[in-house]
């Protein structure tokens, strides 16, 4: 069992190649364009009819093997990872410094943006900011008086838990306020 990227290339190539021949012999290209865009909608939920989900380990194994170009071993750490993270999960691929080929699994939650302020690393080792069972500030919108939120970090400066804020920006005396509190180390804080 594949995974249909095979199927679908050669469906890909007849259908421009017989589109191609339609527009050439006089067929309006619109026209042609709602014909295909029906006939995928057929075809998709037939597809979805025939299916075989692929629900245990060999089988996700066995189709990740065959899109590794029939590398057994990618296609056993596809199934690893698809195992542990499961199918919800998110499973990045990434360039290693190494010969062989590994699987590493990192819990938690990962943001597209970084810190805002290289104060935040406490991990210099890989420059990242770690916080275990931090409070978690969520706010829509720009964060830039730090006025309305005083009693909140006092409260949470005197629990002794980190903080994470997570916000569309944290600017001027705000944000000075967060590292100035981070580097005198009156609470752990990252934004």
């Amino acid at each position: 069992a594949g995974d249909g990227t095979t199927t679908a290339t050669v469906l890909a190539q007849a259908i421009l190649v017989e589109g191609i021949k339609s527009v050439i012999s006089g067929m309006n290209p619109m026209d042609l364009k709602r014909g295909i865009d029906k006939a995928v909608v057929s075809a998709v939920a037939k597809l979805k009819r025939i299916s075989k989900p692929c629900e245990d380990k060999t089988a996700i194994a066995q189709v990740g093997t065959i899109s590794a170009n029939s590398d057994e071993s990618i296609g056993q750490i596809i199934a690893d990872a698809m195992e542990k993270v499961g199918k919800e999960g998110v499973i990045t691929v990434e360039d290693g410094s190494g010969l062989e080929n590994e699987l590493e699994v990192v819990e938690g939650m990962q943001f597209d943006r970084g810190y805002l302020s290289p104060y935040f690393v406490n991990n210099q080792q890989n420059m990242s900011t770690e916080l275990e069972n931090p409070f978690i500030l969520l706010v829509d919108k720009k964060i830039s008086n730090i006025r309305e939120l005083i009693p909140l970090l006092e409260s949470i400066a005197k629990s002794g838990r980190p903080l994470l804020v997570v916000a569309e920006d944290v600017e001027g005396e705000a944000l000075a306020t967060l590292v100035v509190n981070n580097i005198r180390g009156v609470m752990k804080v990252a934004a």
